[in-house]
């Protein structure tokens, strides 16, 4: 498990341009407001710079990119290595055959869903989304990916909430972040 060096100026840079809004969604949440990284483009192209160059050796044959938001930065990354891109959504939303699984959330559940034929039996899929919490979005993806009989490559997040630990629920997997609060 790695993450990129939070002492590079370029992370700095990224850190800076993050925005804390107080307060929300709830009383006592500092939310971390990627908007105002990526409206600009110089730091917008430095963050996807960093991330892809963070996952590059884990060799991934397929991107794998949580609603709604993960699908900023997964297209990029998917791009830039040339593979394929699958999208990871909530229920209701996807229209072909898919497989579900639901995942514990503070207070209740929630699901996520990916199409039967995403990815391959055999294929490397790295699973990206924009920030890591307490990490059960990205565990579900995960299980849904293994349970289509493809391998989970690694997680990549450009922004990692470590006091959440929700790298520990991803069970030992290959975790990359760019910038780590």
């Amino acid at each position: 498990m790695s993450q990129t060096d939070q002492d590079d100026p370029r992370v700095r840079a990224l850190r800076a341009a993050i925005r804390d809004v107080p307060d929300f969604p709830k009383p006592g949440i500092v939310f971390k407001d990627l908007t105002t990284l990526l409206k600009d483009a110089r730091t917008y192209r430095q963050a996807m710079d960093l991330l892809t160059e963070s996952c590059r050796d884990l060799r991934p044959e397929k991107i794998v990119a949580i609603e709604s938001r993960g699908f900023v930065p997964g297209a990029v990354v998917a791009d830039r290595l040339g593979i394929g891109f699958a999208p990871v959504r909530k229920p209701g939303k996807l229209p072909y055959k898919r497989r579900s699984r639901s995942y514990a959330l503070e207070y209740g559940t929630d699901s996520v869903e990916i199409h039967e034929d995403a990815v391959s039996a055999g294929e490397r899929a790295l699973i990206v989304d924009d920030v890591i919490a307490t990490g059960g979005t990205a565990e579900a993806t995960g299980q849904l990916v293994q349970e289509l009989g493809a391998s989970v490559a690694g997680f990549a997040f450009l922004v990692e909430l470590s006091f959440l630990k929700g790298r520990e629920r991803l069970g030992g997997a290959d975790v990359r972040s760019v910038v780590v609060y």
